[in-house]
């Protein structure tokens, strides 16, 4: 029992010291600042889910509001240009690029800004180390190594023990390394009754001991969501664990509870929310979550929502603070377990939480979102990340199987292939051809030859800061490689160049100087730009000669 009161004021101490973190620097105006846009600036930053219309420009025209809205992704109140310039704040920025300047305000807090170097790497590094500085932790290493595998669109809200184990065994079955595999939402009894279901699971803790047996880590679906007028939902209302409507009190003729817990509308319906600022309320989660390992052995979780936008409508918690605090606060539970995933989050750079991608939609036109999206998780810092499910994880586009497009699949696992994570989802085995799918396995092992070099370049994230993989103009700066979005480096020193658009047999690749040696053999002069042949079966990548 001591033991536990000691884990649980300790957990309270970490949250309080990470959420108080500040910044000693003076700052350039309290409230509001106005930047003139230099000749052949470009800036990055703000929002991952907006990453495919980056670098931002003298041309561009946008007003974003960080506060109360991550846009289902990952948020960071940062831009950063390749003239070295930086912003930043603690508190969410309203950030409006206009006739060629950029107005950034705060409802609160202080705005920072200044120059460090004469280049997007150098302000970068500048950055990171000043506002988050990375924790020398790494998430779980076989989510580097080993492809992943997500019950989400094979099985959506039917997740059983009879479908999930055929699920595994067809990926063993068809040649696919085990890795991490994702029981996804609707395992549970309900939400916030974070037990298996009896009706859909008769020996969860045999199937999580056959998944092991079978080479697989298991990650569990949670949320921070409780389903109303539930035996759960009157105890944590009763206790004060919930976030409160505005006008807290509720007067009815035998309540359950006086708390008059706020409805929150998501995608799944409406339902009362944990109030994670409450430590009480972070501890009773954390109790949740434990449960779950020590009595089915569960390896880790997938934390979705979160998103700060649910916490905007005037509700009430114990403590007051921004909506994107709240996304903090449910983004720290993933800090007590190595294996975990976040699809949205708010100034968690620097720490050991992997980032997913928001879903995507099987189309071309998101695939050609995906190497844009995933390099402004880079630039804001965020360096373990997984660019959501491979051909997309939006699961009304699979309904239908003929509305299936073979080669966008093909595609979308060869940009996976060589991203810091891949992971499936629907099964190419069940969708595609057998050379297709043979395509896409020879992507997943792609990946996990690559596993060594994908967890090296994790550890230096830790210790530097720096990404896994980063846009062309970081890595080779004042190159003019600014609007590159469609090839990105892997390290310092791998240059991946794969196909985004349907039908396309021939691409032009950008070489920077040096010589490079593409991953068929043949070799090449840098500084130049070259056109070379990709059939289906090609992911050209091009690995710089030392």
């Amino acid at each position: 029992m001591m033991c536990d009161y000691i884990k649980y004021y300790i957990r309270i101490f970490i949250t309080l010291t990470l959420f108080t973190k500040t910044i000693a620097l003076p700052a350039q105006n309290d409230k509001s600042i106005t930047l003139q846009i230099l000749d052949n600036e470009y800036w990055w930053g703000g929002l991952s889910s907006l990453g495919h219309q980056m670098p931002y420009s003298k041309a561009t025209k946008l007003k974003i509001d960080l506060w109360g809205n991550n846009r289902g992704n990952q948020a960071q109140p940062l831009l950063i240009s390749n003239k070295g310039r930086y912003i930043w704040s603690e508190s969410p920025i309203q950030y409006e690029f206009h006739e060629g300047k950029i107005n950034v305000k705060v409802r609160e807090g202080n705005i920072y800004t200044g120059k460090e170097g004469d280049d997007l790497n150098s302000v970068y590094q500048y950055v990171s180390q000043r506002f988050f500085p990375s924790n020398g932790s790494i998430p779980d290493e076989i989510l580097f190594t080993h492809p992943q595998y997500n019950t989400w669109i094979e099985l959506t809200y039917h997740q059983n023990e009879k479908d999930i184990l055929k699920y595994a065994q067809s990926i063993i079955d068809n040649g696919y390394p085990p890795g991490v595999l994702m029981i996804d939402d609707n395992w549970q009894e309900d939400y916030g009754n974070w037990n298996f279901s009896s009706r859909r699971f008769k020996d969860p803790k045999g199937l999580i001991d056959r998944l092991h047996l079978m080479g697989f880590k298991v990650m569990l679906w949670v949320c921070p969501f409780v389903s109303p007028d539930s035996e759960i939902f009157r105890q944590l209302a009763e206790d004060g664990l919930l976030i409160l409507d505005p006008q807290k009190k509720q007067e009815i003729l035998w309540a359950n509870t006086k708390n008059k817990a706020a409805a929150i509308r998501w995608w799944n319906g409406f339902s009362a929310c944990l109030d994670l600022s409450n430590p009480k309320a972070e501890a009773w989660m954390h109790q949740q979550l434990e449960n779950l390992v020590e009595n089915y052995s569960i390896d880790g979780f997938k934390f979705d929502a979160g998103d700060a936008r649910f916490y905007k409508n005037n509700v009430v918690s114990y403590q007051e603070v921004s909506p994107n605090d709240h996304t903090t606060f449910f983004a720290k539970l993933g800090l007590n377990f190595p294996l975990n995933e976040y699809r949205a989050s708010w100034k968690m750079a620097g720490l050991p939480l992997v980032q997913r991608l928001r879903d995507k939609r099987h189309s071309w036109e998101d695939l050609q979102k995906l190497i844009g999206d995933q390099l402004s998780q880079s630039a804001m810092g965020y360096a373990y990340t997984c660019p959501d499910m491979i051909g997309g994880g939006e699961y009304q586009s699979f309904k239908k199987i003929e509305n299936i497009d073979q080669e966008l699949i093909v595609r979308s696992a060869q940009v996976h292939a060589l991203m810091p994570m891949m992971q499936f989802s629907v099964s190419p085995w069940r969708v595609l051809s057998d050379k297709n799918n043979q395509l896409c396995l020879e992507a997943a092992k792609l990946h996990q030859q690559m596993g060594a070099k994908m967890v090296m370049l994790a550890k230096r994230a830790s210790k530097t800061g720096i990404p896994i993989v980063r846009p062309m103009e970081m890595v080779f700066p004042n190159a003019g490689y600014e609007n590159i979005k469609d090839q990105f480096v892997l390290g310092d020193d791998v240059i991946v160049a794969p196909i985004i658009k349907k039908g396309q047999r021939k691409r032009k690749v950008i070489l920077p100087k040096g010589k490079w040696m593409d991953e068929k053999g043949e070799k090449y002069n840098g500084e130049a730009t070259i056109e070379i042949e990709v059939p289906l079966e090609r992911l050209p990548y091009f690995s710089k000669i030392k």
